[in-house]
């Protein structure tokens, strides 16, 4: 599903419900961080980590831990960049080579309304017009949540190029549906900030894909590498 969101440079593994075995596939590096969590936080963790690794094997990268860095970023093998992705009942890993991409970002959520009180902490007061306008053409996606992943996708991919936050007011995001339907569309983020550098110039806006599908919210974001 989420790969159908991203370029063919991209290898991505998804898995719908948590892996019952997954944990067992942990590496002991993997498995420490995790020893003390409860079962359903264990599973995920593990769960995802079967995704990247089932990824880098379609790479042709021998499979390796997938530990937290700084900011619990995944740290991956030397020349992927790649982002994972878990909810309740979904698991997704997205890998590419360096020399492909520069850095990309996935997320997913269930598909239903934020809590009370979250859009107006996330959203900049231009974002919250146009989900407004949005739910007023296309009444059937949950826009806020969409939104809420798009910030989350941008991050994923701003990260690990400039190992600096990124406040959700620092992204200013419009989803646009793709002609004729109202499940998936592009998404554009203008960076509020100085952006990175890329290939030697420095960039202002990241470019993506979403979609609501099989009850899911899902973005992506990917940096191209020139």
């Amino acid at each position: 599903m989420i790969g159908d969101l991203l370029p063919g440079s991209v290898v991505s593994v998804e898995t719908f419900g948590p892996d019952d075995d997954a944990e067992a596939a942990l590496y002991p590096q993997e498995a420490a961080l995790v020893a003390r969590s409860v079962t359903k936080r264990r599973r995920e963790f593990a769960t995802v980590r079967v995704c990247a690794r089932r990824a880098m094997d379609k790479l042709g990268v021998p499979p390796q831990p997938v530990l937290p860095g700084e900011r619990g970023a995944p740290g991956w093998p030397p020349g992927l960049v790649g982002s994972m992705t878990h909810c309740e009942g979904y698991a997704a890993a997205a890998l590419a080579r360096a020399g492909d991409l520069a850095s990309l970002g996935i997320d997913a959520e269930p598909h239903g309304a934020l809590p009370e009180g979250v859009l107006e902490s996330i959203a900049l007061p231009a974002e919250r017009i146009r989900l407004a306008r949005l739910t007023a053409a296309h009444p059937g996606p949950h826009w806020d949540r969409l939104l809420f992943s798009a910030k989350e996708s941008v991050y994923k991919a701003w990260f690990p190029l400039t190992r600096k936050w990124l406040d959700f007011s620092e992204a200013d995001i419009e989803l646009i549906p793709d002609a004729g339907v109202d499940t998936r569309g592009t998404l554009r983020a203008e960076l509020l900030v100085p952006g990175p550098v890329v290939a030697g110039r420095r960039l202002r806006f990241f470019e993506g894909r979403w979609s609501v599908r099989q009850g899911l919210a899902t973005t992506t974001v990917t940096v191209p590498s020139d």
